[in-house]
């Protein structure tokens, strides 16, 4: 049950919703999640009322076509996954929305069952007594 975030830096629905399939995509083929299993929050910052800034560093020569990717879940992928998975969210973003891998920025933030509720109230991972 990962919950994603997807922000970028002046784009338009179409880029937002291809950038979105990209991550589902390659979480299907990596992590093994379920197809059906798609929580995103994607927003376009237009550089005024909101924007992105983003570095050179380590030595990544970013520029404004950054997208961040923020993917909470829950905890027990191996490193071997998660690399696998970076690498196939840059694949999939360059194809389908013409972002350049450099730009395509990835942080995975994980947590336990009792973490989540999906609706009603109620923890479906750790229902308790």
């Amino acid at each position: 049950m990962p919950f994603i975030r997807i922000d970028t830096l002046g784009t338009d629905p179409g880029r937002l919703d291809a950038l979105g399939r990209a991550v589902h995509e390659a979480m299907v083929e990596t992590i093994g999640i379920p197809p059906d299993d798609r929580f995103q929050v994607l927003t376009g910052h237009d550089g005024v009322n909101g924007t992105l800034r983003h570095g050179e560093y380590l030595g990544v020569r970013r520029d404004d076509g950054i997208v961040y990717v923020a993917i909470t879940m829950r905890a027990g992928r191996t490193p071997h996954q998660k690399r696998a998975l970076y690498r196939r969210i840059a694949e999939l973003a360059h194809a389908y929305a013409g972002t350049e891998p450099r730009n395509v920025f990835v942080t995975v933030t994980e947590n336990a069952s009792i973490d989540w509720s999906l609706g009603h109230g109620v923890a479906q991972y750790e229902p308790g007594e």
